[in-house]
């Protein structure tokens, strides 16, 4: 048990290290203590952007193998990442209230992001209703082939479209425009997050393998139907 859980340890003690490190870290010139909600927000897009990536190459195996642990890979990688979609809008809106005076807008990334987040909702919600494995694999397994194609639409969105929202800011070319100490915490919570997910994609995965197992129990049981020991009155000549 002990060397099973020694991706939670880890994903514990690199989390509270970042948590640290962003408080500590100094304020932003311009945005002041506001700032460090990149800490979160960026991580958590990252992570949306990782998790149904590893959907899509989990249900391309599946479709090629047939073997479910790929299935059960792409399902729980989906899971991890619809959550941390909805922290990455939560927080950007936490964020564009006192930047933009407003909790939303109609921008190009926030809407994309928003319907990123409502295809995988129906992505897990299609594997909720169909209860054959086989059935809810391949046909899940080709949702999750498909929908991947919204990742490069909001990545790119901000360089395609005029938005509010502001453009790369490590992945772009030319010189870094972040001071070192708020570059190295940021890539310090990428990588606590990333250790996060990996738990949690792990400990999804082992639910997955404990509910086929209850499945496969119920179904091998002969269950007794309620009133299954009632018989049918016999009526024979009355004398």
């Amino acid at each position: 048990m002990i060397g099973r859980r020694w991706l939670e340890v880890a994903a514990i003690g690199t989390l509270a290290t970042a948590f640290v490190a962003a408080l500590v870290v100094p304020p932003e010139n311009t945005q002041g203590d506001l700032a460090r909600i990149i800490f979160v927000h960026v991580p958590a897009a990252w992570l949306a952007y990782l998790a149904f990536g590893i959907t899509l190459l989990g249900s391309a195996a599946y479709l090629i193998t047939r073997k479910i642990r790929w299935d059960r890979l792409a399902a729980a990688s989906a899971e991890v990442g619809v959550y941390f979609t909805g922290l990455a809008i939560a927080l950007g809106m936490i964020w564009g209230k006192p930047t933009w005076g407003v909790w939303w807008t109609w921008d190009a990334r926030l809407v994309l992001t928003a319907v990123m987040f409502f295809v995988y909702l129906g992505y897990l919600a299609l594997r909720r209703g169909i209860t054959d494995p086989e059935i809810r694999a391949r046909r899940s397994a080709w949702l999750g082939i498909l929908g991947v194609v919204q990742i490069p639409l909001v990545h790119f969105s901000v360089l395609w479209w005029r938005t509010l929202h502001q453009p790369p800011t490590i992945l772009r070319p030319g010189e870094m425009q972040m001071d070192p100490p708020f570059f190295g915490t940021l890539m310090m919570s990428l990588v606590a997050y990333t250790v996060v997910y990996a738990a949690l994609v792990q400990r999804n995965i082992e639910r997955q393998e404990v509910e086929a197992e209850l499945s496969d129990a119920m179904a091998s049981e002969e269950i007794e139907v309620a009133g299954a020991a009632i018989t049918a009155p016999s009526y024979g000549e009355v004398n």
